[in-house]
């Protein structure tokens, strides 16, 4: 771990004013290069199907099939391949040709499309991440693709690809200095530079591959394996072992695609955010600016507890939910990290955790059970419905932040900041109302972490109802601008904050968590009547 200030390593840049456009007629083109980046597999889609004749015939012997007619026909069959390429070629090269884009002081526009023409466009304050991408053939041209993310139902809203590496990293800062609110002075423009970043977490690739051999991949394996064998056996016949080969490839896939997500994975605090990078083959960079996070997940397998490792994901607006191994990638803050690292992270997310044992209350919250540390589980009379989980299920309220653990086998922590609750339900079947128990949801952005308080009493559950919907109203209202920076015009707005830590000493005014009282989550009150269940929270959610 570092905590030394420094450049990005992927090069320094700066903002630069003469990206924006000064008209609306002034528009870009990708780099040329591009059609190239984004055709490749096709182009050697065509060549595998038109070779692959040509070279089984030739392994096994047998003569070409377009020289089985003494080469009358293999001219043509040369044009036909050589017709497909050029048609392949031209629409790429017309695509490229019809793909423009603008960037002015409040939006990012992109249009394109040949026939059907499609028109895009963010506003730069409400940008949620950028990403900086490099496939494997565009970082052997020096090209990268910028990915805009907004709050969408999970789709980038913009997309570049490609531009050069250099200029996707000036478009990326410009684009943070005016999402933050800096000006800049076009005489001047070398006032702001890019923001320096304090690297806090850094993993090593042995870590990387020991938790992926140990992950919940390895246990489906195992499972899979065994109920192959136990069916064979039951059958006295091998067919079934062959299942155990379609079986090992999946399993290998999602060996590689861990691997490749988590190798070279490094974590970073800027002024415009945290800072994430990683990826062997492809690489990407993601920025996600202050209070752009609107849940965090901590999960921990069977397996890892043995070693103590845990895994953060995070629901941020734009990313959606994660369904393909690049979609989960870029909802993982932490692939795999010891407790230290996780509340390292967690106080990145949550500078002020809002109570005045941070670590003791996360650390419940993460192997915890019972009562620990705050938290209020499910009632004993309600323990035949989880028989396993129920002394682990429970929830924590702190003046910043609602803590919900849930999981047996695996454990499960979120983390929700009271002003990113968009809103409220509770749910109660007949068997949860025959133990008088009941579940409550929290409805945040889409995304992997799905915050969940499971079976708790229903006394307690509707009282939380109305109380966390008065403290996200009033998170809300005390919540950072859009434009974090806005207040800030020169250059010192780029200044390096103090990497936050629950275990600091002497944390500074910038990471010191606000002197609450002991804070009491469950305060007594009168149980409203029933009509009044289906009424509106004080702040107009339901």
């Amino acid at each position: 771990m570092t905590t030394h200030d420094q450049a990005p390593p992927d090069g320094p840049a700066a903002p630069d004013p003469t990206l924006l456009a000064t008209s609306e007629d002034q528009w870009s083109r990708v780099h040329v290069i591009s059609p190239l980046v984004r055709g490749w597999i096709a182009l050697l889609a065509i060549a595998f199907f038109a070779g692959r004749d040509l070279f089984e015939g030739a392994l096994v012997g047998e003569e070409s099939p377009g020289l089985s007619d003494g080469g009358v026909r293999l001219p043509w069959t040369i044009a036909i391949i050589a017709g497909v390429v050029v048609l392949v070629a031209v629409g790429f090269m017309l695509s490229w040709y019809f793909t423009r884009y603008q960037v002015t002081e409040h939006h990012v526009r992109v249009n394109s499309g040949v026939v059907f023409r499609q028109n895009r466009q963010a506003r730069l304050d409400r940008v949620q991440a950028i990403d900086v991408v490099q496939p494997f053939l565009a970082r052997v041209f020096g090209l990268a693709e910028l990915k805009f993310e907004v709050a969408d139902a999970g789709e980038s809203a913009v997309k570049l690809a490609f531009l050069k590496l250099s200029d996707a990293q000036r478009l990326r800062a410009t684009i943070l200095a005016r999402a933050a609110g800096v000006s800049i002075d076009p005489e001047h423009p070398e006032d702001i530079q890019e923001a320096p970043e304090r690297e806090v977490l850094a993993l090593k690739p042995g870590r990387v591959i020991a938790s992926t051999l140990l992950s919940g991949t390895t246990i489906f394996l195992i499972f899979g394996v065994a109920a192959v064998v136990v069916f064979a056996v039951t059958l006295d016949a091998a067919a079934p072992l062959a299942v155990i080969i379609p079986l090992g490839l999946g399993v290998a896939g999602g060996y590689w695609s861990s691997i490749k997500n988590g190798f070279n994975f490094r974590a970073a605090i800027s002024p415009d955010g945290i800072r994430v990078r990683y990826g062997l083959l492809d690489t990407r960079t993601q920025t996600v600016p202050p209070g752009r996070i609107q849940a965090v997940g901590i999960s921990q397998s069977p397996l890892w507890r043995a070693k103590g490792w845990y895994r953060m994901t995070v629901n941020v607006a734009g990313y959606g939910i994660a369904a393909t191994g690049d979609a989960q990638a870029r909802a993982t803050l932490l692939p795999v990290g010891t407790r230290q690292d996780v509340l390292q992270l967690l106080a990145l997310v949550l500078p002020n955790p809002g109570i005045d044992e941070p670590v003791e209350v996360f650390t419940a919250g993460m192997e915890g059970r019972d009562s620990l540390a705050g938290f209020l589980t499910t009632p004993r009379r309600a323990r035949w419905i989880g028989p396993f989980e129920w002394r682990r299920n429970g929830f924590a309220v702190t003046d910043t932040a609602l803590l919900i653990r849930s999981g047996f086998f695996w454990r499960k922590l979120a983390v929700v900041p009271h002003e990113r609750t968009q809103s409220l339900a509770l749910q109660q079947g007949p068997v949860y109302r025959r133990f008088g128990v009941a579940d409550l949801l929290l409805h945040t952005t889409p995304g992997p972490v799905s915050p969940r308080i499971q079976q708790v009493d229903e006394e307690t559950a509707w009282r939380l109802f109305h109380e966390q919907g008065i403290r996200a109203a009033e998170a809300r209202r005390r919540s950072v601008p859009e434009q974090w920076m806005r207040p800030v015009e020169v250059a010192e707005a780029t200044l390096m904050p103090r990497a936050p830590s629950y275990t600091d000493p002497d944390p500074g005014e910038a990471s010191a968590p606000h002197p609450v009282e002991a804070h009491d989550p469950h305060p007594v009150e009168e149980r409203p009547a029933p009509a009044e269940r289906s009424g509106d929270t004080p702040d107009g959610q339901r």
